[in-house]
């Protein structure tokens, strides 16, 4: 069925607060939701409400508590979520980081022991909406093996990057360091269908199109070594800068119960207009967009224009899933 986003607001809030959440963490964590679906991104949307309102039950997220805010140096933010949410740690700390940003020209923000932030480019959007270059990191539950190797050691570990523009960003990127989302696996085991060559191997190191056996074993890196040594990147700034686990310490992210998820964020800020200007910039940029336009291929600037869906087309047993989490009637019924 076709679903607004305003109500996938408020019925992912409904859910939230019904399990626990407080009122401003249950309202930026679905602002969140609602923005994935938005964006076509399914994998970090009403897919993952479940298993947040599972774990806000179970107390392996906090969902009541307030992040700490500090700031140790000049162009520097931190903010530790206490195994809250990292939506709403990041929320708090935002404007801090912006103004940190334009007074120093490059400015950190970190997020320490939080809950999994799910989709890393619905944060740095954000950022590039003040007018600021953004970059994240984020690490997740070891599923990521080393080239030649079958013992999970890194997460899926995402980059994303936003570069602002006038009317929306200029780029944006969000992806895992793997080959694949562990997101993408999950759902192929669900419909019953086989993943590509490439994206994992079992638990013996042997490539496979199972997705079970994908699961039992491990990913791989995107583009081999190469791959590997982003994803080890990111393990340094999401874990060693924030103080937060290593992947290899955290449980899978939507097992319901256990210790909470303790994961760090690393965001950069950089404010063109203290180098070059943003003009130089956008033209650098655009100078590249003009090529691809007159190329005849499908290259493109990745994530432009960005996707607005509204309504958006959610599965019937997801909403009714949905709806039953918030304790509302499913439509029709």
């Amino acid at each position: 069925m076709h679903i607004a986003i305003a109500d996938i607001r408020a019925a992912s809030e409904a859910a939230l607060l019904a399990h626990g959440a407080g009122a401003f963490q249950a309202a930026e964590v679905a602002k969140a939701v609602a923005r994935a679906e938005e964006t076509g991104n399914i994998i970090c949307g009403l897919y993952y409400l479940e298993s947040y309102c599972t774990q806000l039950a179970s107390g392996r997220v906090e969902g009541t508590v307030e992040p700490e805010i500090s700031k140790p140096k000049q162009g520097v933010v931190r903010a530790d979520a206490r195994f809250g949410f990292a939506q709403p740690a990041f929320a708090r700390a935002l404007s801090q980081a912006v103004a940190a940003a334009r007074d120093v020209g490059v400015a950190t923000l970190t997020v320490a022991h939080a809950h999994t932030c799910t989709s890393l480019g619905y944060f740095t959007e954000q950022i590039a909406a003040e007018g600021l270059i953004a970059i994240g990191f984020t690490n997740a539950s070891a599923i990521v093996a080393a080239p030649g190797g079958t013992a999970p050691v890194l997460g899926t570990n995402p980059i994303a990057m936003t570069i602002p523009g006038d009317d929306g960003p200029l780029m944006h990127a969000d992806f895992s360091t793997s080959a694949v989302a562990l997101g993408k696996i999950t759902m192929a085991k669900a419909a019953g269908e086989k993943i590509p060559l490439g994206w994992a191997v079992d638990a013996e190191g042997q490539p496979t199109t199972d997705p079970e056996a994908a699961i039992k074993g491990a990913l791989v890196s995107a583009a081999g070594p190469k791959g590997w040594a982003f994803g080890l990147l990111v393990e340094v700034m999401a874990a060693g800068l924030t103080g937060s686990v290593n992947s290899l310490d955290v449980k899978g992210l939507k097992l319901p119960d256990g210790k909470p998820h303790d994961l760090g964020q690393t965001y950069l800020f950089i404010d063109p207009d203290a180098h070059a200007g943003r003009d130089t910039m956008t033209a650098r940029l655009r100078r590249v967009a003009e090529v691809l336009e007159n190329d005849g291929g499908s290259g493109r600037i990745p994530g432009v224009p960005r996707r607005h869906l509204d309504p958006v087309d959610v599965p019937d047993a997801l909403w009714a899933s949905v709806q039953a989490l918030a304790g509302q009637k499913t439509a029709g019924a």
